[in-house]
């Protein structure tokens, strides 16, 4: 049986505020944080993810303190109940300490399959932002699904109902009538 080596533990990484990600800088001597992108040339085609809101969410928090897992992908099963929270924040860096969100509602899953970082989220066939990463503090209950959007939105932001349909793309997918997602 071979073992990985764990990473060594780093402090939290604090997120910026911005627009779109951008590219890494040159890495720095030491070891380095593993990247939640590490691994990106082992995916292939996926299938959407596809849900409806249960429940429609109305706060903003600048104080949160949520944790950005160190996964890049999380599997999620049909009837599963997520929270969908957006931040304008941005950062790859496991551990990153999210406090700046807003929040969506929580959607029940009708399809199951992989929610990727990087994936598409849209509500009701409209792209609302990115899957930045998962914050995991009410498991077993539920995850937190973080979505980087360019300002913080919450369910009314986007005249949220329940029942509205929810839709985790992987990039380049192309909606039933045929436009990309983003």
């Amino acid at each position: 049986m071979t073992t990985r080596p764990s990473p060594d533990p780093a402090p939290p990484a604090t997120l910026t505020q911005s627009p779109a990600p951008t590219p890494s800088p040159a890495p720095s001597p030491g070891p380095a944080r593993p990247s939640l992108d590490a691994g990106l040339h082992e995916n292939g085609a996926k299938r959407p993810v596809r849900g409806a809101v249960v429940k429609v969410l109305r706060h903003t928090r600048t104080d949160r303190g949520m944790t950005l897992e160190p996964f890049a992908s999380r599997c999620v099963r049909r009837g599963e109940v997520h929270e969908l929270v957006t931040t304008d924040r941005w950062s790859d860096q496991p551990g990153a300490r999210v406090d700046r969100v807003g929040f969506l509602g929580f959607a029940e899953l009708v399809r199951g399959g992989v929610v990727d970082r990087g994936d598409t989220l849209l509500i009701g066939g409209e792209p609302v932002g990115t899957v930045l990463g998962f914050d995991g503090c009410h498991l077993p209950n539920h995850y937190n699904i973080l979505i980087h959007t360019p300002r913080l939105l919450t369910g009314p932001c986007l005249s949220l109902a329940p029942e509205t349909d929810v839709v985790f793309a992987p990039a380049g997918w192309r909606s039933p009538g045929g436009g990309p997602t983003g």
